[in-house]
């Protein structure tokens, strides 16, 4: 599946920008260099993807190993084969460690070959598209006004277009957010103030700009679209920035004090052009903000460093510190966003760009709160919820972990407000080390999940004050596997008494059978209390429960048996709450 991107028009010395000279352009944040043995000299034609039924194709590009996992053989043999076709380089995704394995770094260095990673938070579409704009413009010679202007500057660069162009600048990704605006003496419109004090374009602007087909004409022009003055609004141009296909934003002048003048739409035209480098070197470079999560993340996982995490946050090597494990309400108030991002999908060429818009405001609300205290707070979005690892707590361990509850009893209320009711904040183990922070965010995973079992009314709690709930939790998950590996359906063993209870009220239509055996046992085989409980006689009772031992086999004088019957109702009872 060769891309087949060449170098730029009137490059005919060589066929296609170097490594280096492509990595250079991309930024830090796309790849990740691991080994280079022969250097980075090596001349990259295009991109192919990885396929075991077309060998041969590799030669000059840079192969992309999709779906082989660089801890495995496999991952040896594509580096022994790229390098006998002659590729550029080989790219692997992160694996399940994040890491390459000495085999696979030795592998590269006999064969010669370049090993490059895919960065985590970069998914391999996206990857694609952004090497097929940084091989046109790494093959494409350095433009001069590009030279004044550091890559990534993306405010330089709005000012230097606008001191260009004659006008006030505004430079916005696909999502009509600004990513920078120039700086202005005169006067602005009121539409141009509303953006860049929002940071992206007015929501009723952007509606009315999609109903009338702007956006549609924007990304598949490839000229300046010029919008005359109306109103209060003046004369405006404005450019899609693309390159090798992908379109990366766009550029936004307005008139300012004065009409622009008749070179703008030119110039404005080769400001573009330049503007790519800098708005993909933006899209891929790792932010610090990005270091710090992806540095947290790794030490959670017990696969980083804590030396790396102390230099990125501050927060000592060894030093009390804790994590959170925050679960927002269900009925938080993202309906509205995601209409909002669904009407808005259809006109961006990279599709739904905001589906992280609520775990965003989680984050961003978790660390504004944490600010307040004198915490060192590090937030990180997980599946449904977010993490907070928490450093620079006191001294003494008692107090220390008073921070931690009156921090996590604060935090929730304000999650509660925000995103619902039903907020919850497992309280992890105040650990003296930044090492030993993956148990403390597994007691805080663990009390977490006790929160969220049924019945249970408290919104903070560490795993010492639900460890009853914990303890359950672990017979229940495996008495689940058990049964989920035996076959049946979730929530029963194998022709276990409960199952064959199950079954018999499902095929006589009602639940007596079950219902009988789990206020009986709840009643801790009292026939008096567990026949008031049930509302029928105590002779009814005792023949139901001849009936019961009768078609279910249990025997109810063995203390093992109802042990297990009592956890398999338990475990009915959750399977059924998940259900509503």
């Amino acid at each position: 599946m060769a891309l087949n991107v060449m170098a730029g028009p009137g490059d005919d010395a060589v066929r296609g920008p170097t490594l280096e000279r492509l990595l250079s352009v991309m930024g830090a944040g796309a790849l990740e260099l691991c080994v280079a043995p022969g250097g980075l000299a090596a001349v990259v034609e295009g991109v192919t993807v990885l396929d075991p039924l077309e060998p041969g194709r590799s030669r000059g590009q840079l192969l992309l190993a999709v779906g082989v996992d660089p801890q495995s053989a496999a991952a040896l043999d594509v580096v022994g084969e790229a390098a006998r076709e002659g590729a550029a380089a080989v790219v692997f995704g992160q694996g399940r460690s994040g890491r390459p394995t000495d085999a696979l770094r030795t592998a590269a260095e006999a064969a010669g070959t370049a090993l490059l990673f895919r960065t985590a938070w970069l998914g391999w579409t996206e990857l694609v598209g952004a090497l097929r704009a940084g091989l046109v413009l790494a093959g494409v010679p350095a433009d001069p006004a590009a030279s004044a202007v550091p890559l990534g500057d993306l405010n330089g660069l709005a000012d230097a277009v606008a001191v260009l162009v004659g006008g006030a600048v505004t430079i916005e990704d696909l999502e009509s957010r600004v990513l920078a605006y120039s700086s202005t003496k005169e006067d602005v419109d009121e539409l141009r103030r509303l953006t860049i004090l929002g940071r992206r374009v007015p929501e009723w602007r952007v509606a009315a700009m999609r109903e009338a087909g702007f956006f549609r004409a924007l990304w598949g022009s490839g000229d300046v679209i010029h919008r005359p003055a109306h109103g209060e609004n003046p004369e405006r141009l404005v450019v899609a920035v693309r390159a090798g296909g992908e379109v990366l934003g766009s550029i936004w002048v307005a008139a300012a004090g004065s009409d622009l003048p008749p070179h703008a739409s030119d110039t404005l035209r080769s400001a573009a052009r330049v503007a790519a480098g800098h708005l993909l070197h933006h899209r891929s470079h790792r932010t610090d903000a990005r270091l710090t999560e992806d540095a947290a993340r790794a030490l959670l996982d017990g696969r980083g460093s804590a030396s790396v995490l102390t230099e990125r946050t501050g927060i000592p090597a060894h030093g009390h510190c804790a994590v959170l494990a925050v679960r927002p309400g269900a009925s938080g108030a993202s309906g509205a966003s995601r209409a909002s991002r669904a009407s808005r999908k259809e006109e961006s060429p990279k599709g739904d760009l905001g589906a992280g818009e609520t775990a965003g405001r989680l984050c961003a609300l978790l660390a504004v709160c944490c600010g307040a205290y004198d915490v060192t707070p590090v937030v990180l979005p997980v599946d449904r919820g977010a993490l907070i690892l928490l450093g620079g707590l006191h001294k003494d361990p008692r107090r220390a972990e008073e921070q931690v509850s009156q921090l996590g009893t604060s935090l929730v209320r304000q999650v509660a407000d925000t995103f619902g009711p039903d907020a919850r904040i497992g309280l992890g183990t105040v650990v003296d080390t930044l090492t030993g922070l993956p148990a403390s965010r597994r007691s805080a995973d663990l009390a977490l999940r006790a929160l969220l079992s049924p019945g249970e009314q408290r919104a903070v709690a560490s795993a010492s004050e639900v460890a009853e709930a914990i303890a359950l939790n672990e017979m229940l998950d495996t008495l689940t596997g058990a049964a989920q590996s035996a076959g049946p359906g979730p929530g029963t063993a194998l022709d276990t008494p409960v199952a064959r209870l199950v079954a018999y009220d499902a095929g006589h239509g009602g639940g007596t059978m079950v219902e009988t055996l789990r206020a009986y046992l709840d009643h801790f085989g009292h026939v008096p209390d567990t026949a008031r409980a049930l509302g029928v006689h105590a002779n009814s009772l005792r023949h139901r429960i001849s009936r019961l031992t009768e078609v279910s086999g249990l025997d109810l004088r063995s203390p093992d048996a109802r042990l297990l019957a009592q956890l398999q109702l338990r475990l009915l009872e959750r399977g059924a709450d998940r259900k509503q």
